[in-house]
């Protein structure tokens, strides 16, 4: 008997794949390693390799309470500018400014201001999702019951002329120059 539990450990330890360098790569990039569907995919243009894509653009959501509006501009250092706005009905929005760095399949947005609100958001190249719970120093961006909390931004332009253009409910300029 123990021989054969050694013989079927031996056996399922020889079955086991090393890491492929694809894997290795994108595990070394901070995202979790493609499987080999995903990585076919990619490869054949089916779905976009995020780890490619520029955050660069305009994202933006309407719906009954409004508009979110978020624009991501290049910045120096490989780094990016941003700016937002959430809106959740009549005296309940958040806004903030700031800059934004890429950490593999997330975007790590650091706002100005006194407090050091920092938000980890997930980036897959066509939406930026913000967390379901933010740090406790964003409140400040926020007016009445509003909360960065959940909001989510899709893309609809990826050039820094339309991030450029943005204006938030005031009208005044989302990524100013």
């Amino acid at each position: 008997m123990p021989r054969a539990s050694l013989a079927l450990l031996f056996l399922l330890a020889a079955c086991q794949r090393a890491p492929t360098a694809a894997n290795a790569a994108a595990s070394d990039a901070g995202g979790a390693p493609a499987s080999g569907l995903e990585r076919a995919a990619i490869e054949s243009g089916a779905i976009t390799d995020t780890g490619k894509t520029s955050p660069v653009g305009l994202y933006q959501r309407s719906h009954e309470a409004g508009r979110d509006l978020l624009c991501v501009m290049p910045a120096k250092d490989a780094a990016f500018r941003f700016g937002l706005q959430a809106n959740f009905g009549e005296d309940q929005s958040c806004r903030g400014q700031g800059t934004a760095r890429r950490a593999g399949d997330k975007l790590i947005l650091h706002f100005k201001g006194g407090d050091r609100c920092i938000v980890v958001a997930q980036y897959d190249g066509d939406q930026v999702a913000l967390p379901g719970v933010v740090d406790m120093a964003c409140a400040d961006l926020c007016e009445g019951r509003g909360t960065l909390e959940g909001v989510s931004f899709p893309r609809i332009a990826n050039d820094a002329a339309s991030a450029l253009r943005a204006r938030d409910s005031d009208g005044k300029a989302l990524c100013e120059g």
